[in-house]
């Protein structure tokens, strides 16, 4: 075990959640299940977010074999190539019987080919993915949408209720993405639509929060404004989710769209205005900012000749 290791002697290691990935999300992951009493070892490659979880109560590992070989464990990792190097080197310190909990964004497609290889060693893989950002899943009313085995998915509810308002099995293997995958769409362009909105009421010289007042109180409200519309005008961008995070998740979008046989004509030009603002350097800033491809005063919008 690592810098900032507490395990107690008398912790059961059968009941150690693994965790590999503890960066924003990871990090209100460990947060939760320490609150909640759940014994959490987490393993990540830069050590400031081993030290981060140590501050939280949680243990840390040595490497990532070493959070794997719990009996449950969590991943919580940028994407699923990610994944499934992890997987690839240290997969073979999961003991059978054990469950992988992959709140990844990713393909749905290779996530069930995941699923099944795992199944084959006696292993279940829920591809758990979380509705919300990391300040959702701090206030413990994130919403979990899981794929994979039903009876694997009832044996990690006490988990799942740590963070989340609701946890839903959504179906097979892959069905936890393909539905985050929905979600994500239709959020991200609630978010975009909010920053468009916000920029046409400063062009009209309206009061940016009494835009978003009228905004919040009529039938245009969609929770993104709650979330995101004070970042918006403050410009405050510190991330809880980063754009370059959504801007992966609507090319997986774009990219299970044509799979599927589906036009989305809104998410291509979305997936533009997002690569517009990462192009410009923002890419790490929360996903809010959005709004910076309609510019601000003294910059230039990012989107021009764009549309």
């Amino acid at each position: 075990m690592g810098i900032g290791d507490s395990r107690s002697e008398d912790q059961n290691p059968s009941e150690m959640i693994g965790l590999v990935g503890v960066g924003l999300l990871g990090q209100a992951l460990a947060s939760r299940f320490v609150t909640a009493g759940l014994p959490v070892i987490g393993w990540d490659v830069h050590p400031e977010a081993r030290q981060a979880l140590a501050a939280l109560g949680g243990d840390t590992a040595e490497s990532a074999a070493d959070a794997l070989g719990c009996r449950r464990v969590v991943l919580c990792l940028p994407d699923d190539g990610i994944v499934a190097s992890v997987l690839e080197e240290s997969g073979e310190a999961l003991p059978s019987g054990a469950t992988v909990i992959d709140t990844t964004t990713g393909d749905p497609l290779r996530q069930a080919k995941t699923g099944a290889r795992l199944a084959a060693r006696g292993i279940d893989y829920l591809d758990a993915t979380v509705g919300g950002s990391s300040r959702h899943v701090r206030e413990g009313i994130a919403v979990v949408m899981a794929g994979g085995d039903a009876k694997a998915f009832d044996a990690c509810r006490d988990l799942f209720e740590s963070f989340s308002s609701q946890a839903i099995h959504v179906g097979e293997c892959g069905s936890g993405s393909k539905m985050k995958l929905v979600v994500n769409l239709v959020l991200g362009l609630n978010r975009a639509a909010l920053a468009e909105g916000l920029a046409l009421a400063r062009g009209f010289d309206l009061e940016p929060g009494l835009a978003l007042q009228c905004l919040q109180a009529g039938p245009a409200w969609s929770r993104a404004m709650d979330d995101k519309g004070a970042k918006m005008i403050e410009g405050r961008f510190e991330p809880q989710a980063r754009l370059s995070q959504h801007l992966k998740d609507v090319k997986l979008i774009l990219e299970a769209g044509q799979e599927s046989g589906v036009r989305l004509p809104f998410s291509r030009l979305h997936r533009q205005v997002l690569e517009a603002v990462e192009a410009a350097g923002f890419g790490d800033d929360d996903n809010s900012a959005v709004i910076r491809a309609w510019g601000s005063p003294g910059n230039e919008p990012l989107i021009d000749g764009m549309c």
